[in-house]
């Protein structure tokens, strides 16, 4: 993806009036929007840092998520003006997008938001899968299509889904479908034949693989999300010969943009020491 520069901070939000203070008074401040196993990560390297205060955004949608290394705010901005306004009130020096790849508003948002702020920002974005020998897969774009795309016949169906994308399901109630999530769904599928599993990943190719053959599934339902850690149901597809229904990733900003932990790690160190030499 294109990657566009980093945007430069408004000189005058960190002095205090009258009294000539510059940056370097004070720790730098840093916001990550997170959810996302690498924000997790990067606040962990960051909460090991001399002179840099982290703060840990998550949506809230997970009941009781994982205990973080640095302090966490739950719940949305309001919009990207809400998320502006945090920026400044809370004199964020840096802002990295970590969120999910799917999560297109929240990067919307934040693009916005450091353009009205001059905040610099930097998406941490996973690289997608690509099908590899003995993968068969059918690309979608909507929810819809991947409702359309499982056929009238019936079939055994795990949604490796949110459980807020599930709905759309309902229009194909002739299918078995297994459904996997951290927290219980609720309401359940309006479908006769639902089965659900409670459990936190990570999952490894050999227990999702495991989960495919006790259920006799057919086809798989799955978000391109990236990565390692939830690889495992797709190389447990390649391996048992099923099919995955593969939903497209959603279009995001075109903003600065690295795709690991490391990769962001340095991004910061450069963007605090630019405006630290520029004394704001």
């Amino acid at each position: 993806m294109p990657s566009s520069p980093i945007p430069t901070m408004d000189s005058h939000r960190f002095g205090e009036a009258g009294s000539g203070m510059v940056r370097s008074a004070r720790t730098s401040r840093t916001l990550i929007l997170g959810g996302t196993i690498e924000a997790r990560l990067l606040a962990d390297a960051l909460a090991k840092r001399p002179g840099v205060t982290v703060t840990l955004s998550l949506a809230g949608r997970t009941t009781n998520p994982l205990p973080q290394p640095v302090p966490v705010r739950i719940g949305g901005f309001g919009g990207a003006d809400g998320l502006a306004a945090y920026l400044r009130d809370e004199r964020i020096d840096a802002l990295i997008d970590a969120t999910h790849p799917y999560a297109a508003t929240i990067s919307a948002n934040a693009a916005e938001a450091v353009r009205a702020t001059g905040v610099p920002l930097v998406a941490l974005r996973r690289k997608a899968w690509t099908k590899v020998d003995g993968d068969s897969w059918v690309e979608v774009a909507t929810m819809d299509e991947a409702v359309r795309a499982l056929g009238q016949a019936p079939r055994r169906v795990f949604l490796a889904l949110g459980r807020k994308e599930l709905q759309p399901f309902t229009a194909a109630p002739q299918h078995v479908y297994l459904i996997r999530s951290v927290d219980p769904v609720d309401p359940p599928l309006a479908v006769p034949h639902a089965i659900y599993i409670a459990a936190r990943g990570l999952f490894s190719e050999a227990e999702d693989r495991a989960l495919l053959k006790r259920h006799r599934i057919d086809v798989v339902v799955a978000k391109n999300s990236g990565g390692s850690a939830t690889y495992g149901k797709i190389a447990a597809a390649r391996t048992l010969q099923l099919a995955v229904i593969m939903l497209a990733r959603p279009a995001l900003p075109e903003v600065s943009s690295v795709a690991t932990v490391e990769e962001a790690l340095v991004w910061l160190d450069h963007a605090i020491a630019s405006s630290t030499a520029r004394g704001v």
